[in-house]
């Protein structure tokens, strides 16, 4: 498959992006926000409305840790995508 844009810069023509650790780090990480997100959202649900951390400040913890695990979940779906295209079709 065909470049999609030309080159304009002066990288080295087989430099490569970084899509091992790419995938690793999706990996690693998107249970782990998950599990954070439950956490949280546990957390606030029995917070003690005068307590410290407050029932508020919990659930935007809770808020951040799920949009990270959608945000790796996304990038670890690109990373997949971009290794099976570079893999090129399979040899039957």
């Amino acid at each position: 498959m065909g470049r999609r844009w030309e080159r304009t810069g002066d990288e080295p023509v087989t430099a490569r992006s970084a899509l091992g650790l790419r995938l690793l780090l999706a990996v690693v990480y998107t249970p782990v926000f998950v599990a954070g997100a439950v956490l949280f959202a546990v957390w606030s649900a029995s917070a003690d409305p005068a307590g410290a951390p407050s029932a508020g400040s919990l659930a935007v913890v809770a808020a951040l840790c799920a949009a990270l695990a959608l945000l790796s979940a996304l990038d670890l779906a690109v990373v997949l995508r971009r290794r099976r295209r570079e893999r090129g079709p399979r040899n039957r």
